[in-house]
């Protein structure tokens, strides 16, 4: 029996299925890695001791809360294995991590989730300003609190990027690809920073929807390992190797790592269709990539 279910995770599920998950299995460690713009945790997870982690983040954007649950389940899968020694997809779970450690991210953005999943009332006292941006769609909220897309946040040619938003018509807080006024200007962003200049990752994965697709390298920047990481990732997953064009490119949170530590950094769209994904695929989703998760785990 599974503690986590196939279904959208919102911020009350989120804490209690992982305090759950924290007494189930005593080898995974839960910490803050800060709060969002509505004070919301955001929660990381540990599993294995190592001088270095590899780092899975997802739920970058409020329409893709499906990512939060396929990493969740992953947690789990991961932490069963671990536990009674036993294997997932193929690997013997602690002959795999011995000496390797991996933190999670399930939920980088709360307050986007919150918004798609509750609507307004999420937004608490910026309800209305949140509604005046979205112009009431609020189903297709990707952005945090204050309309700043995290993933056009970091400080990966952000300038760049900021000019090609406003030649865009996108000069100010939007449901998506508001990059903010200034890069590393929204705590979620920093969040994620902070944990990356604090503890040594080897690479990250940043997982998001839709497309059945793999980024894998930054403009002219390709860290040593990475085009044989991702060849692996695309072969197990069935993924395409693919590179982002427009106002993709830039500002994202594997294009910064990739710049600040020239250690690799992926970026998987997962499931195909329109954002929200139906999160009864979630299961599917997981099966297909299972294999790639606990790759990029230990690889």
């Amino acid at each position: 029996m599974y503690i986590t279910e196939i279904k959208a995770y919102d911020y009350i599920a989120l804490k209690q299925t992982l305090l759950s998950l924290s007494k189930k299995y005593p080898l995974l460690n839960i910490s803050y890695i800060g709060k969002s713009c509505a004070g919301r945790d955001i929660p990381a997870v540990k599993i294995g001791k190592s001088q270095e982690y590899a780092l899975i983040a997802a739920a970058f954007h409020g329409t893709e809360y499906i990512t939060e649950t396929v990493l969740l389940r992953f947690i789990e899968s991961l932490c069963k294995a671990l536990q009674n020694d036993e294997s997932i997809a193929g690997f013997n779970a602690r002959k795999a991590m011995f000496g390797r450690g991996v933190i999670f991210v399930p939920c980088v953005n709360p307050d986007g989730c919150e918004i798609v999943l509750h609507g307004s009332s999420a937004a608490g006292f910026m309800a209305e300003n949140v509604l005046r941006i979205a112009g009431g769609n609020l189903k297709k909220w990707n952005a945090n609190l204050r309309g700043v897309d995290i993933n056009h946040n970091f400080d990966a040619d952000w300038e760049k990027l900021r000019k090609m938003e406003c030649e865009a018509g996108i000069t100010g807080p939007a449901l998506t690809r508001f990059g903010g006024f200034r890069a590393e200007s929204e705590p979620e962003t920093l969040a994620l920073t902070t944990l990356c200049r604090t503890k040594r990752i080897r690479h990250v994965a940043a997982l998001h929807s839709q497309g059945q697709e793999i980024y894998w390298k930054y403009g002219d920047y390709e860290p040593a390992r990475s085009r044989k990481m991702a060849e692996i990732m695309a072969t197990t997953s069935g993924y395409m190797l693919s590179e982002p064009k427009g106002l993709a490119v830039g500002g994202g949170f594997k294009d910064w790592f990739i710049k600040e530590f020239n250690r690799p950094g992926f970026t998987v769209e997962m499931g195909k269709g329109e954002n929200p994904l139906p999160i009864e695929t979630a299961k599917e989703i997981y099966e297909r990539l299972e294999e790639m998760l606990m790759l990029t785990v230990i690889m």
